[in-house]
């Protein structure tokens, strides 16, 4: 199985249940040694050395901010670290504000985006200020990306067994899913078609995928989820596998000669 492998297929399945994600994580143990002293460890120190460095360019991006879009600078959206354990989520802030704002960024909300901020969040530079977040303790570099308070408070039971990982700035499924979260959300032209098709389709595949990360989470993974985090930010590296198969055929049908394939 490759990274990119075809997770348009999961969505075919019925949204899933809290028997079965139970199921799936009763043999996961978060009492590593690692998850439990090291990774703290790893993340205070980085943080830290990556404050210093990217000091000068969160500078630049909030004068910038302050210039295009005046204040706030930051962003501070709700999320949850636990079930019944709320905390900020620090963010450059991408979009116009608006007296009432939740749920899922769908395409309903891509009027909201400035020229600015589709910048950054391309690049992913608005998720900069998360690093105090990880120096607070409330996030980690990876793990479950942090849920809003109506998720955990819809699915509590799933929540609980989800986030016994710290949640993280980047993570498996977000490596994996966020490009076809992407295009689903980029077809929801309401709140009420973001929030349906979140539920039904890209939160069931992504808790599997963090559940998976918990059972498999070690210094090794994290160090690789990071990399290719890294990667998928720089323009050429950030397209999925080709799978060999349809390469071979592809080369096949190029040579002079060939049968067309039927």
């Amino acid at each position: 199985m490759t990274l990119y492998q075809n997770w348009e297929m999961v969505e075919h399945r019925q949204a899933v249940t809290e028997a079965e994600l139970w199921q799936l994580d009763s043999s996961s143990h978060d009492n590593s040694f690692y998850r439990r002293r090291v990774k703290r460890v790893v993340d205070v120190s980085l943080a830290i050395v990556m404050l210093a460095v990217l000091a000068l360019p969160m500078i630049i991006v909030a004068l910038l901010l302050l210039i295009t879009q005046g204040r706030p600078i930051i962003y501070s959206g709700a999320r949850m670290k636990a079930p019944g354990e709320p905390f900020k989520q620090f963010k450059f802030r991408t979009m116009v504000r608006v007296t009432e704002d939740g749920g899922a960024t769908g395409a309903h909300k891509n009027w909201r985006i400035t020229p600015l901020g589709r910048i950054l969040r391309r690049t992913r530079l608005d998720e900069l200020p998360q690093l105090f977040n990880i120096l607070i303790g409330d996030m980690s570099f990876v793990g479950p990306r942090p849920p809003l308070p109506e998720y955990v408070a819809r699915f509590p039971s799933l929540y609980g067994a989800v986030l016994t990982t710290r949640p993280g700035v980047t993570g498996l499924a977000t490596l994996i899913y966020h490009r076809h979260e992407d295009r689903i959300m980029a077809g929801c032209k309401t709140a009420e078609q973001t929030e349906r098709a979140y539920y039904a389709r890209c939160l069931p595949t992504k808790l599997r995928i963090e559940l998976v990360y918990q059972r498999a989470a070690s210094p090794w993974l994290d160090a690789w989820i990071m990399w290719k985090t890294f990667l998928a930010l720089i323009p050429g590296f950030d397209r999925p596998r080709k799978k060999r198969g349809s390469e071979a055929t592809r080369q096949r049908s190029r040579r002079p000669g060939s049968a067309p394939s039927k």
